[in-house]
């Protein structure tokens, strides 16, 4: 019912910033809690952040924390993860994925909507 579109990625430098962008076609957006997760080469896929329904709550990996701020528009029906002083092992594919399960969820077994994924590359 939710498809969900990742856009913003590309190449920076170590110590720069980027900001993803995941754009929801459902209308039902603001019913579900979101996230965000990163699978780097030959690894498992994290959690990094999350934001329930309302918005009023936010919820970090402690990898991030402090460099990584998500949000979300509902109105927009997008939610947005700001990542500042990045790092090369930030690294990796990045995916937004929903859930109508009530959070903060961490587990990605639990996320039952995801994008395809957009590449971020931390260069030195």
């Amino acid at each position: 019912q939710v498809q969900l579109v990742e856009s913003g990625g590309g190449l920076v430098q170590a110590g720069g910033s980027l900001r993803l962008s995941c754009a929801a076609s459902g209308r039902t957006f603001s019913s579900y809690t979101m996230g965000w997760f990163r699978q780097a080469p030959g690894k498992e896929r994290d959690f990094l952040a999350g934001i329930t329904w309302s918005g009023g709550t936010t919820y970090y990996a402690d990898s991030v924390k402090g460099r990584f701020t998500m949000s979300r528009d509902n109105a927009q029906n997008t939610v947005y993860l700001q990542m500042n002083s990045l790092k090369p092992e930030d690294t990796a594919v990045y995916y937004c994925a929903a859930t109508s399960y009530v959070g903060p969820l961490r587990q990605s077994r639990f996320f039952n909507y995801w994008g395809q994924g957009t590449q971020v590359t931390v260069s030195s």
